[in-house]
């Protein structure tokens, strides 16, 4: 069932939600630059399952409004708590991939992880994607500048050669197509803007600390786009975290291994 749900007076963010009477809760949080599909492979499975997933496009991308503010990671948050509030979301497990990890970060610090039980993290953005002078990992700056560049001057070229750094397996052509849709599905202006939160955003590595709910890490030791280390620096930083390697899995872990991926996350929720 999809519909939409206001988080501004003129800004409405798209919501599905898969078996609203599955006895267990999951919200997932996308990652730049897709939308709630991103999750088909778990969707498809979770809810015979017996769990309730709950699937958002973020402003700006998707079937969502596409305002020209908001793409920083306070605003995000916030719009995640009026989803939360909308659906009266209780003791629930909240999982992000890339930036929707990062942005599931900034909710637990800035709402208190209202309504969270658990939390998952899926190749997240945290707590820096790029370096920085006391951080040696991740992308280095100028390549973000020019993901940035590229959204402005050519941005299906830009798409396509960041599919082709996602997965690690194998994809079919039609499968990288189906990838390369999703992307244009966002609007152009939120595309560069996210990648511009990535340049400024620093408080994600307070915010580890303020993580207090049992907390699963899940990410592809050949991520191309938050490189393992990002893993590493997260399970150091937040306290009761698990951390699970995936072997064969690049930054697309929810579908290079998907059937591990939904075995750990389930198995995760059900402890």
């Amino acid at each position: 069932m999809g519909f939409y749900i206001k988080v501004e007076s003129d800004v409405k963010i798209y919501v599905e939600d898969l078996n609203p009477s599955g006895c267990k809760t999951i919200l997932f949080l996308h990652g730049w630059p897709a939308d709630h599909t991103m999750f088909e492979y778990q969707f498809n499975q979770l809810p015979n399952m017996g769990y309730r997933c709950v699937g958002i496009d973020q402003r700006g991308f998707g079937k969502s409004d596409k305002p020209w503010t908001g793409y920083d990671y306070d605003t995000l948050s916030d719009d995640i708590r009026c989803v939360v509030d909308a659906l009266d979301l209780h003791d629930f497990t909240l999982g992000g991939h890339s930036t929707g990890g990062a942005i599931a970060i900034r909710y637990m610090a800035r709402h208190q992880g209202y309504g969270v039980s658990k939390l998952a993290l899926f190749a997240a953005a945290a707590p820096s994607l790029i370096q920085r002078p006391y951080f040696p990992y991740g992308l280095k700056r100028e390549d973000v500048i020019k993901i940035i560049q590229g959204t402005n001057t050519d941005r299906p070229e830009m798409l396509r050669e960041f599919g082709d750094t996602f997965f690690f397996q194998h994809v079919t052509q039609a499968f990288s197509d189906w990838f390369f849709q999703m992307g244009l599905q966002a609007a152009g202006w939120s595309t560069a803007a996210i990648a511009n939160t990535w340049l400024d955003e620093e408080k994600l590595f307070e915010d580890l600390e303020k993580i207090h709910v049992p907390t699963l890490i899940l990410h592809g030791i050949h991520d191309k786009v938050c490189l393992f280390p990002l893993a590493l620096a997260q399970h150091d930083g937040i306290r009761n975290s698990i951390l699970v390697p995936f072997k064969f899995s690049g930054h697309g872990v929810f579908y290079d291994e998907r059937d591990e991926f939904n075995k750990e996350l389930t198995k995760f929720i059900e402890e």
